[in-house]
């Protein structure tokens, strides 16, 4: 495969008021290429690459490990959940705040405080920019009706799930399904209704990642223990089909109305299925494969290599890897700013 391994330092760094840094100067500079923003978990940072030829633009320091990140439909803030541990399995209260990264300046913008919710990992936006923020510690989903100027959360729901780690958000932001890595759970939840009782089922063993099809009817979960990719009824939370990957599905996303790409971090490799559940094709990685970032208008994928510390450039039509770079110490979430924002 071609690669680019050649990366270049952050620039000069300032200072902020928090003591943590960030580029002094240029970061403003419209970019000619599409970016990516990339959360590297154990350097502790996000950092800014030119997807075409992998050169490590910026890096806005942050505290210990930062987790998942997502970003509005304007693409001007991002924001990041402090996990604060390097693994779900690793013990500790962890961290409690979002940070709010300004894209245009790639800059700490400003860190809203969660606190008493901690050890914040799945993050959601919905089509109106409300964001939502799940404690792993505390099962409660956060929402931040206007983040870019919220201090504290507006509104929390309970999700009746134990451990829980992620969730996926419908368009609308009316529905959410979290998962339970220890109850082996995937809770439906209101989040602007707390007064309704979350609707769960049980899809496999240590449920972490899951999707919504298209249409929004239909939610596929990656039940890991179980090696198992399952389809839920999204409205009443019945298993519709569960079929056996082998393996250890890590991450499951939304190709198009008919395919799904499931990161395998026993295999290494990433699969395509079909919503009906039938394996299409599979790619074997040089790393271990944890996030996908999906091109918005190309048939990319860009893949977070843990370990090697790399990310993955994937033609979905070729279903090849076509090309890659290096990045800081275990890249993870990504968003894609196209050239033209």
């Amino acid at each position: 495969m071609a690669t680019r391994r050649t990366v270049i330092k952050a620039v000069d760094a300032g200072t902020l008021a928090s003591g943590l840094s960030t580029p002094a100067s240029g970061a403003s500079r419209a970019s000619k290429a599409d970016v990516l923003v990339v959360v590297e978990k154990s350097s502790h940072a996000v950092s800014f690459y030119d997807a075409v030829s992998g050169q490590r633009q910026e890096t806005v320091r942050l505290p210990d490990y930062p987790h998942e990140m997502v970003v509005d439909s304007r693409r001007r803030f991002a924001y990041v959940g402090h996990y604060g541990v390097r693994m779900a399995s690793t013990v500790g209260d962890g961290g409690a705040a979002v940070f709010v990264i300004d894209l245009a300046e790639r800059s700490l913008a400003r860190t809203i405080d969660t606190r008493p919710f901690n050890r914040i990992h799945g993050m959601g936006i919905d089509r109106q920019d409300r964001l939502y923020a799940l404690s792993e510690e505390k099962a409660v989903l956060l929402g931040f009706d206007a983040p870019s100027t919220d201090q504290a959360p507006t509104r929390a729901v309970p999700t009746h799930g134990v451990k829980t780690h992620l969730f996926t958000l419908s368009r609308d932001g009316e529905r959410a399904y979290v998962t339970g890595l220890l109850s082996h759970t995937v809770s439906l939840v209101r989040p602007h209704d707390a007064a309704v009782p979350p609707v769960l089922v049980t899809p496999g063993q240590l449920p972490e990642s899951s999707c919504l099809s298209r249409d929004e009817k239909t939610l596929f979960v990656g039940a890991r223990k179980s090696s198992s990719l399952v389809s839920v009824d999204a409205r009443t939370m019945k298993i519709r089909r569960s079929r056996r990957t082998g393996g250890d599905p890590l991450r499951v996303y939304t190709i198009d109305d008919e395919r799904l790409l499931v990161t395998d971090i026993v295999a290494n490799t990433l699969t395509v299925w079909g919503t009906d559940l039938r394996r299409i094709r599979s790619l074997q990685l040089d790393g271990t494969p944890s996030a996908v970032t999906l091109h918005p208008t190309r048939p990319l994928a860009y893949v977070s290599l843990l370990g090697t510390h790399r990310i993955a450039v994937v033609d979905l039509d070729r279903f090849a890897v076509v090309d890659g770079f290096d990045t800081q110490l275990e890249p993870d979430s990504a968003v894609l700013l196209p050239a033209a924002s």
